[in-house]
């Protein structure tokens, strides 16, 4: 049986297909669909203007990588000087530092932030009371609609040694030398701060798919399980968690997708010039290159571009391993 609803395909799972007609006939019918659904395509209209303006267009501005960029010439003006500036990235001091940071704090929030809005929704989906469900779910949520700036604002606020909670309370718990020690600017805890806060902030959020996808469980199942003895533990784990899989490895795929990318924002508000050994990423070096005194935005456009490269090729890579890996062949693509 194919199943809908979660954005795959399984090869197993007949594919409708879509008649194609060329000449008279073919223009004639969507003629008629169009005039006919022309609401429907005039809503579509404002989205793919929308994505065609600020996705496809600013491609042809990609070439500034292989150029000697002045802002005097443009972009056809300039001189061509092929990979120049990503030989300089690679043989920069800076590549090995920015390329292992950017590695190391993508996946140290996907192997403990992926997991846990799947716990979380699992164990939501027991809850018996709608009311407490629905009272959860809300203030898990909440934290998401919260911007970048003021997230690292509140946790600057409450964890600062001088007059923030933290600081008040280890000087009211009689703690030695008056003030704590500052771990925000510590180059050891940057990581597990930027984690940290993003698990606070997206948890409840990231868990919404994964409750949809449970709510779409057949109750058949619970009920012929039940009858056949199995606890809530183990109807969780062999009926709930199996159900929601195809889901769960659609949105790893995507998660790996931009291993590369990690958030620009959160990353240059959290820096300082202490922690910049482990908080320096590929996106903040981009910005103070392309856009600082510098000011050198062929460098900057040709690391951007190497970092998105990157990242198709593990977005490639991660689907097709979870293609060859899963049962029913479920990826992306």
């Amino acid at each position: 049986m194919a199943k809908k609803g979660f954005g795959f395909r399984s090869k197993k799972a007949p594919q409708a297909q879509i008649p194609l007609m060329g000449g008279k006939k073919g223009l004639a019918r969507i003629g008629k669909y169009l005039k006919r659904d022309w609401q429907l395509y005039l809503l579509l209209l404002l989205p793919i203007t929308y994505i065609v303006i600020f996705h496809y267009v600013p491609i042809y501005g990609v070439q500034i990588a292989f150029r000697n960029y002045k802002p005097r010439n443009g972009i056809m003006g300039s001189e061509w000087v092929g990979f120049k500036w990503f030989e300089k990235f690679l043989g920069n001091y800076n590549f090995k530092r920015t390329l292992v940071n950017t590695v190391l704090l993508s996946l140290y929030s996907i192997v403990v932030g992926f997991p846990l809005p799947i716990i979380f929704a699992l164990f939501l989906n027991t809850l018996r009371s709608e009311r407490l469900k629905k009272f959860t779910q809300s203030v898990t949520y909440i934290p998401h609609f919260i911007s970048v700036v003021v997230l690292v604002g509140m946790f600057n606020q409450v964890f600062s040694p001088i007059n923030g909670l933290y600081g008040t309370f280890y000087r009211l718990l009689g703690g030695a030398g008056g003030y704590p020690p500052d771990f925000r600017s510590a180059a050891d805890s940057f990581r597990h701060i930027y984690v940290a806060t993003g698990i606070w902030q997206n948890l409840g959020w990231d868990a919404i798919i994964y409750t949809s996808a449970l709510s779409a469980v057949p109750m058949e199942l619970h009920e012929a399980a039940e009858i056949d003895g199995a606890s809530r533990w183990s109807r969780l784990l062999h009926v709930d968690l199996p159900s929601i899989m195809p889901t769960i490895s659609i949105m790893l795929i995507l998660r790996f997708g931009h291993v590369m990318s990690i958030g620009f924002e959160k990353v240059y508000l959290l820096q300082s010039s202490l922690n910049l050994t482990t908080a320096e990423v590929i996106s903040t070096y981009v910005y103070k290159v392309g856009m600082g005194s510098s000011s050198d935005f062929s460098f900057g456009a040709a690391v951007g571009l190497f970092n998105s490269a990157i990242n198709c090729i593990l977005l490639i890579l991660v689907n097709l391993i979870t293609k060859r890996l899963s049962r029913n062949e479920t990826s992306l693509f």
